[in-house]
Parts: structure tokens; sequence; C-alpha cells
């Protein structure tokens, strides 16, 4: 029953690999034309959907990192002003310690 089992699990995989190879458009698909993205998927079913997944599928878009500044924060030493203060008067040699 086991063997049944993976065996349907290996299929579906395999119908999803070429399946998905087969409706992504030409100028999406990476490193290899989509024609022999079809023959590795279809011709070596596992290991071929395997390598579509990690080298060939588009890659989704990514969005920049929303990192906005707090309100008021300050954006890097440069920008704080008790940190200028404190190096202007370290600079002069007026530091207590």
């Amino acid at each position: 029953m086991a063997g049944v089992l993976i065996g349907l699990a290996l299929l579906a995989f395999w119908l999803f690999s070429l399946f998905d190879v087969v409706t992504t458009p030409e100028d999406e698909v990476r490193n290899v034309p989509k024609a022999l993205w079809i023959l590795i998927v279809v011709l070596i079913p596992l290991l071929g959907g395997l390598v579509w997944m990690a080298r060939g599928r588009p890659r989704a878009p990514r969005a920049a990192w929303p990192v906005p500044p707090g309100p008021g924060a300050p954006k890097g030493p440069d920008d704080d002003p008790d940190f200028l203060r404190d190096l202007d008067r370290r600079m002069r040699g007026d530091d207590l310690s």
C-alpha cells in the first residue's frame, strides 16, 4: 500500500512539474530553452522535476524589505545630534575620562 502511495505522489509531482514547464512563458524560463526543459522533465521524471524546480522555474519577484526609519529617529550616527556633540567634544580634547 505504501508503494502505491509513493508511486502516486511521484506521478503527481511529475505531472505538476510538466504542467509548470509547459505553462511558464518562454521569456521567464531560466538557464536553458523551454523545449529542453520539457524534454528533461519528460525523460528524467523525478530528477528532471527537481532540477526544474531548483534551476529552471522563474523566480518570484521580491519586494524590497520595508524598514522605514521611525518618526524622528536618526538614520545613522552622523544624523544623531548627541553623537555629533560628543564626537566634537572628544575631538577638541574636552573628554572628561
